[in-house]
């Protein structure tokens, strides 16, 4: 995992950091270090470290493709398991308050619904661009707000947000989807580049801007 530590004399509120389909990479890590900037404990856990035979961590994969063929072979009761470990750490943590919510990207803000679908303590959920859970029963055990970050030019996860509102509000769970237009899948990522297009760049700017906001 690659925690970060804000520049704090007190004790702060901690992220759990999940990251996109291609493990823990260099852009999950300065995304890291940009919230711990902004006064947060947090770790980002590396999910696919140590699962296949011979490869300790993500930077230890032949090339991305590799690493994305691991995490879609990864058991979901193990990230699960991965994930609680991460969040009993951060417990434990005299620099932090006790007070952790989570953020995910892409295949990690799927892993992010599905999570607050497993722990009621976490305090907020940010997904961006992921989708709830195909059961959509289980999310009737969340506790946690979900926050949503959406490309608009990404039909295949939006595809799925009405769905998700309709059973979320079924179930009394606060869901709160924001699409945003001109963007792309990844946008916090592909936005975050210095030649970044137009729409990519000010979703990111603006999603980052949300984000900071409702973790206050």
């Amino acid at each position: 995992a690659f925690v970060v530590y804000p520049e704090s004399n007190v004790a702060t509120d901690a992220v759990i950091v999940i990251h996109e389909n291609r493990g823990l990479n260099d852009w999950a890590r300065s995304f890291a270090d940009k919230l711990a900037a902004e006064g947060y404990l947090v770790i980002a856990p590396d999910l696919i470290s140590n699962t296949v035979e011979g490869i300790e961590k993500t930077t230890d994969f032949e090339n991305t493709d590799k690493a994305r063929e691991a995490i879609y072979a990864l058991n979901p009761d193990q990230v699960t398991k991965d994930l609680q470990t991460t969040y009993e750490y951060l417990k434990k943590d005299p620099a932090g308050t006790g007070n952790i919510s989570v953020v995910g990207f892409c295949w990690g803000g799927s892993q992010t619904f599905r999570y607050a679908t497993n722990n009621p303590n976490i305090e907020k959920a940010f997904v961006f661009y992921g989708t709830a859970p195909d059961n959509k029963t289980v999310l009737e055990n969340i506790k946690a707000p979900v926050y949503g970050f959406y490309g608009g030019n990404d039909n295949r996860v939006n595809a799925t947000i009405l769905t998700t509102k309709e059973a979320m509000k079924q179930y009394n769970k606060v869901y709160e989807p924001i699409i945003y237009e001109d963007a792309g899948h990844a946008f916090m990522r592909s936005g975050a580049e210095e030649n970044a297009e137009e729409g990519n760049k000010k979703a990111h700017n603006q999603a980052w801007k949300r984000l900071l906001e409702l973790l206050k």
